[in-house]
């Protein structure tokens, strides 16, 4: 063997050695994003077992505002159904997509709840229902913080995929870009909640 070919099997053996190192920190930055998203699913799965409970509280004072303890209910089982979905691909622009718009649904039906708690002073006073929203904001506080996590751990990943060289390795392999999560998605979601009786 002369001088030439060793220096080509050199060169051939270290580009593999990088080739198989970018590879797997592209599957360790995907699995935390995996992870990421298990974080949040324990804090939603907290929160969407709280809804219920508090709105069966209210129900007993706000017979005639039916309409909204629906879209509360209905509003918690998109984002259920929207869960479930990103669970299995947590790296999928779809999936985070529709959780996106239905976190968005819930949180409007729930400003529009707590609009209304505001101007029934029996049922703001219900020590249950004072539990219940303490517990929630605790809960939304763990969600919030969780999907910092995950959007940091997304952008890691993404980071990690877009840059030269690795980005040849995600090519070839299919490391497709991942999404992050949104608190709101549209200028509507980010303005205050209007109440009008």
């Amino acid at each position: 063997m002369n001088i030439t070919q060793i220096i080509t099997l050199a060169v051939v053996a270290l580009i593999v050695f990088w080739g198989v190192g970018a590879y797997n920190r592209l599957i360790k930055l995907r699995n935390e994003i995996t992870n990421a998203f298990a974080q949040i699913d324990v804090q939603l799965k907290r929160r969407h077992d709280l809804i219920p409970n508090l709105v069966e509280v209210a129900r007993k004072y706000l017979e005639h505002e039916r309409e909204t303890l629906e879209r509360v209910t209905a509003a918690r089982a998109q984002v259920v159904a929207a869960t479930d979905l990103v669970r299995n691909q947590p790296n999928q622009a779809g999936p985070i997509k529709s959780l996106n718009l239905a976190e968005g649904v819930l949180s409007s039906a729930m400003g529009r709840f707590q609009a209304i708690v505001e101007a029934y002073p029996e049922l703001k006073a219900d020590e249950s229902l004072r539990d219940l929203s303490e517990e929630l904001t605790h809960t939304e506080n763990k969600v919030a913080f969780s999907r910092q996590l995950f959007n940091d751990a997304t952008l890691d990943y993404n980071n990690a995929a877009q840059q030269f060289p690795a980005n040849l390795v995600a090519g070839v392999f299919g490391f497709k870009e991942a999404t992050m999560l949104q608190s709101t998605s549209s200028d509507a979601e980010r303005a205050g909640v209007k109440v009008a009786f």
